[in-house]
């Protein structure tokens, strides 16, 4: 089964050979052309198609659609954007100086009749009807960030961000714009999926507004013979029976996973670097010790095989797993050194080459695979750049200690009072910032804190520097939910970590990382909150909370919540209103190919309005927090 990024690839390469549908590679050169994108189109792109696929494409330019650009006679331009009154206006600009021979108009989302006038009205006035080649409805808004993970938005990510979903003064018509915001985005993708899914949702939060939303938006295409999306895989026979269903939760439903200080690389990665898009930027200090750091660009995707491998890994495991691979290469390395002198070809001394034919095929292979060998050097000197930058913070926070203590109180396992407070009163240990997440999950998990204990916290994390605002917030939150009450206690059951002894690997003298000082944690295999619902409602199992939730059948002609058949389910695809986060994807990976090993298999892609790191989620409390 191909994936939604996959879809979306093809859908952007057939864009970019001028709608036409891809041929197969053959001797045919592809049509050179211009590829002109706003922002949205930009984020959309960059995570899916590097430069040297576009160029693949034909595509010898490619420039932002407000940036000054100059007139470029005799090639095609293929604009790639969203419909606003902006963009738009920056078109009709294009069509007056008549910068370009042929304009092939795509839009990331379908343009309104009134906007699609005022294009045509543009283009008579400057006389250019003729150079128009198509205007197409892409229905791509949506970020492909891992073949199982998508977000709505990067940049300009604040109108559907928590803060605004969740602010106490929020105006019926903002929550319409936001709902509908991410309705279409949602419905983009179920276009580009080619299925028509089965939607869950609770009952009472943003959730709810956007499942009937979108069930309604989707019954209303089904229905609508003429411009019915979903029918081309009928048509192409493509058969699938096995529907999705689509599960949009609220980021409410659990606050405690995104601020929790996490321990799997990529996780950490997003955490502690900022890792967005797939990128990440770390400073590098020179070699010679001068003032200027210079900082270096990690693209960490989908090719990288190590990055495939160990993204889900915990930290110990990625770092000695980057000494072996740097083992590997070395001895490569020295075969090819060895093989270079057996032949005699040390220096510029290249006499030998009458002995060459015993020693060709070993050549041969030697030469043929030196790309693979500087393409893994360069990942394994990425890979250790980025294991570096995160170990010197682990250290310099003592992560590990905050990681473990927040795992023991996700399991309630036993009491942490103590080790709380050591930690919050500790100078050396963690930011202000730290700490404070630190207290919110144990607040946010604890089912009562005496109000003297409470002020006893706050006097700490306040003599400690914490701004106490995200706090205000998190306790009028956890009033208003029933977590503090009833089945939901003890959700985060079964966490906790084992410390295994120290790395025989990596402790030895010469190695890259010296893990001393660092906690060799082992994560014990449990669901979060996300993931368990996710099981309930995929295996139709009885519980108190599924009776609470919608069900939503678009195919349906009768509005009924009654589910025509209760087989288990074997894809899913989890929405997150509000902001989701790498711990919540990872645990729901994990979950499915633990379930697959069992023999039922599960495939769960992830999705979210944004991924928001617990820095980005703690500015928002904090407004929040502000307005109470």
């Amino acid at each position: 089964m191909t994936n939604l990024r996959q879809k979306q690839i093809s859908a952007i390469k057939q864009m970019l050979n001028l709608n036409q549908p891809q041929r197969k590679v053959g001797n045919s050169e592809p049509v050179w052309k211009i590829l002109v994108y706003d922002r949205v189109g930009q984020d959309i792109i960059s995570p899916v198609i590097s430069v040297k696929e576009l160029r693949e494409q034909g595509v010898t330019l490619f420039i932002q659609l407000h940036s000054d650009r100059d007139p470029i006679p005799e090639v095609p331009a293929v604009y790639f954007c969203a419909p606003t009154e902006e963009n738009l206006g920056r078109i009709s600009q294009d069509f007056q100086k008549g910068t370009y021979d042929s304009y092939h108009l795509n839009f990331i989302s379908p343009i309104t009749r009134q906007k699609l006038e005022d294009l045509a009205s543009a283009a008579i006035a400057a006389n250019c009807v003729g150079h128009i080649q198509k205007v197409y409805d892409q229905y791509l808004n949506f970020i492909s960030v891992e073949d199982d993970l998508f977000v709505l938005k990067h940049q300009n990510s604040d109108i559907i961000s928590y803060y605004n979903i969740n602010k106490g003064d929020i105006i019926d018509t903002e929550m319409e714009n936001i709902t509908n915001t991410i309705v279409d985005s949602l419905f983009s993708v179920f276009v580009t999926h080619g299925t028509v899914p089965i939607i869950r949702s609770p009952k009472g939060n943003a959730a709810e507004m956007v499942a009937k939303k979108l069930d309604k938006k989707l019954r209303e295409n089904l229905f609508d013979t003429r411009n019915n999306l979903f029918i081309s895989d009928a048509q192409s026979g493509n058969f699938n029976f096995q529907r999705p269903i689509l599960i949009i939760l609220d980021r409410n439903v659990d606050m405690a996973t995104p601020l929790h200080h996490t321990w799997t690389y990529q996780a950490l990665a997003h955490d502690l670097l900022d890792l967005a898009l797939n990128r990440v930027v770390i400073e590098e200090s020179t070699p010679s010790g001068g003032a200027r750091a210079k900082n270096r660009v990690c693209e960490l995707d989908v090719k990288d095989k190590f990055w495939s491998t160990y993204k889900g890994s915990p930290f110990p495991t990625v770092a000695e797993a980057i000494q072996e691979e740097l083992e590997q290469y070395k001895s490569s390395e020295e075969e090819v050194k060895r093989l270079r002198s057996s032949m005699g070809m040390d220096g510029d001394n290249d006499i030998a080459l009458s002995m060459v034919s015993d020693n060709t095929a070993k050549i041969t292979s030697a030469v043929n695979s030196l790309p693979q060998l500087l393409e893994k050097k360069r990942l394994i000197d990425m890979h250790t750049s980025v294991a570096t930058s995160l170990l010197n913070i682990i250290k310099s926070r003592k992560l590990d200690t905050f990681f473990e203590l927040e795992e023991k109180i996700m399991s309630k396992a036993q009491a942490v009072e103590k080790n709380l407070m050591d930690i919050i009163t500790d100078p050396g240990a963690g930011t202000a910032e730290d700490k404070l997440r630190l207290f919110i999950i144990y607040y946010i998990c604890v089912p009562h804190l005496a109000e003297s204990d409470l002020q006893k916290y706050e006097n700490a994390l306040t003599e400690s520097g914490c701004d106490l605002s995200s706090l205000s917030y998190i306790k009028r939150w956890k009033s208003y939910t029933k977590m503090a009450s009833g089945p939901n206690i003890n959700q985060y059951e079964g966490a906790g970590t084992k410390t295994v002894n120290m790395f025989s690997k990596l402790v030895s003298q010469g190695s890259s990382f010296v893990m001393e000082g660092v906690k060799n944690l082992v994560i014990k295999r449990h669901n979060l909150p996300v993931t368990k619902i996710v099981d309930n409602l995929m295996e139709f199992k009885n519980s108190s909370e599924m009776e609470d939730y919608h069900y939503l059948d678009p195919k349906q002609l009768k509005m009924t919540e009654i589910p025509r058949n209760r087989s288990p389910f074997q894809d899913a695809i989890v929405f997150v209103v509000g902001g989701g986060n790498y711990i919540e994807y990872q645990n729901l990976v994990d979950y499915g190919k633990a379930k697959t090993t069992t023999g039922s298999i599960k495939r769960i892609s992830y999705g979210a309005t944004t991924l928001n790191n617990a820095n980005q989620l703690m500015k928002q409390l904090s407004l929040l927090g502000q307005e109470i």
